[in-house]
Order: C-alpha cells, then sequence, then structure tokens
C-alpha cells in the first residue's frame, strides 16, 4: 500500500493510498513506495487547508468501516467548513444512537478529510478526537477554520 508522508501545523500525518483511493490518514508514519497522483494531490489539498486557502476536499476516497459506519462519514463530509454539527442532530438525520455516531467518530479512518472534528457534544463541548494530541488537536482545527474562537 503506497503512503506518503508530510509536515502539518498538527505533527506528521501520513496518507494511505489503495486502488486509486484515499483509505486513511495517520499521526506519525513514514512514506513507502512511489508517490501516486491521489497521495500527491491529496498532500497538496491538505497544504492548501492548512494554509486557509482550501475549504472542502475532491479526492476519491474507500475508507475501511462497517455499512453504518460509511453512512455516518458521508454525513460528516457534507459538514461546511467553519460548521459544526452535534452527535445527536448527525444521529437525528440518519435515525442512529448519537452514541453510535460518537464511535464511529473514533474509528474514522479519515479525520480531517471526513471532519470529525466538526462535531460536539449536544452542550457544545468539544467531545474527544481520535487524532495525535486528542480534544487539543480538535480545537486547533475548529480554530483553523474559525469554528471555534477560544
Amino acid at each position: 500500500m503506497p503512503r506518503l508522508s508530510l509536515a502539518s501545523p498538527l505533527g506528521r500525518l501520513t496518507l494511505f493510498e489503495t486502488d486509486g483511493a484515499l483509505t486513511a490518514l495517520m499521526w506519525g508514519g513514514k512514506p513507502s513506495g512511489k508517490p501516486t497522483p491521489v497521495l500527491t494531490e491529496a498532500k497538496r489539498q491538505l497544504a492548501a487547508y492548512f494554509a486557509g486557502k482550501r475549504h472542502d476536499f475532491d479526492l476519491p476516497y474507500a475508507p475501511e468501516g462497517s455499512e453504518t459506519e460509511k453512512r455516518i462519514w458521508a454525513l460528516m463530509a457534507k459538514i461546511p467548513y467553519g460548521e459544526t454539527r452535534t452527535y445527536g442532530e448527525l444521529g437525528h438525520d440518519l435515525d442512529i444512537n448519537p452514541r453510535s455516531i460518537g464511535q464511529a467518530c473514533g474509528r474514522n479512518p479519515l479525520p480531517i478529510f471526513l471532519p470529525c472534528h466538526r462535531v460536539l457534544a449536544a452542550n457544545g463541548k468539544l467531545g474527544g478526537y481520535s487524532g495525535d494530541g486528542g480534544v487539543e488537536t480538535k480545537r486547533k482545527l475548529l480554530q483553523l477554520e474559525h469554528s471555534l474562537l477560544i
């Protein structure tokens, strides 16, 4: 599986591709194999996102997960840049328990691209985040998108 690493404001990130689609983003890691067009484009789009010049991503995704998780991730991908939703709102939209939304966020293999950082607890608290740095990383992403001012 080819992978490409890049430096980011959140630390080193590594992108993974399978059969022409992005399958994972992990903190840390090392590149392997020849960079593919999909990995190169994902790296370019992430750099533009971190520079504040890109608000959405246009890449082929193939995250591994259950059908329910894929439905949740697809809905998360529709949350606009700079906006947030609650676990309960997403649960209501999909007729799924909000706890299942939180679990899918925790298993999201493509954080940032499938923006689980935009999903908050009902009381407006940040909740958790599976990326390196946990909630502090979630806070940084929301601040980058100007959806969290503290």
